[in-house]
């Protein structure tokens, strides 16, 4: 038996489940872009992700977030369907966070690998809320995904912020096409 104490294990299954089940529980169509009109020097569409950079941004060291309870995963996610819209990275959950919707409080925050130095960078946020039979919540002006059952966590909504990498998709987008699990050139090809 581990001698991890059984709270921290639980954790860490939380946080593997989630990353594996926030992937499968993505909308299969990307939303359409969202063009900047506010934000301020980063020109982003809401003033509040201004405040989701000020919190977050230290998260670029990944041992900042694991210090502050998101829990670590080896788990990458990225769309296998024959669309292939792209990745979401490495899901670090932090459990205290799960229900909120606070823009300095994301559920998680989402890393990738560089596939030129082998780090994994922070690249974007998430909000995790369950569904508890209430309208979809709403944050920066735009109401979240969902919901959708993730197994191991229940019927939730979700939203993604990709503030730390540019999604051609969209801001808001789940699933960002310049992120990948597998370096393109060690990918499998037909």
């Amino acid at each position: 038996m581990s001698a991890r104490p059984r709270p921290v294990m639980a954790a860490c299954a939380l946080a593997a489940s989630v990353a594996l089940a926030l992937g499968a529980a993505a909308p299969a169509v990307a939303a359409a872009p969202v063009a900047p009109v506010a934000g301020g020097d980063h020109g982003w569409p809401h003033p509040d992700l201004a405040k989701t950079y000020e919190a977050t941004k230290k998260y670029k060291d990944e041992q900042k977030a694991i210090a502050d309870g998101y829990l670590r995963t080896d788990v990458c996610v990225e769309d296998t369907s024959p669309e292939k819209l792209g990745g979401m990275g490495y899901h670090y959950v932090n459990p205290a966070n799960v229900g909120s919707n606070d823009p300095t409080r994301p559920a998680a925050v989402l890393y990738a690998k560089n596939h030129e130095t082998g780090k994994r960078e922070l690249v974007a946020v998430e909000w995790v809320i369950p569904n508890t039979g209430q309208p979809a919540p709403t944050i920066f002006g735009r109401a979240f995904d969902g919901p959708a059952v993730i197994p191991g966590v229940g019927d939730v909504y979700t939203l993604h912020a990709w503030i730390y990498k540019k999604n051609p998709a969209g801001l808001f987008t789940p699933y960002n096409p310049r992120v990948h699990c597998v370096c393109p050139e060690d990918a499998p090809t037909a």
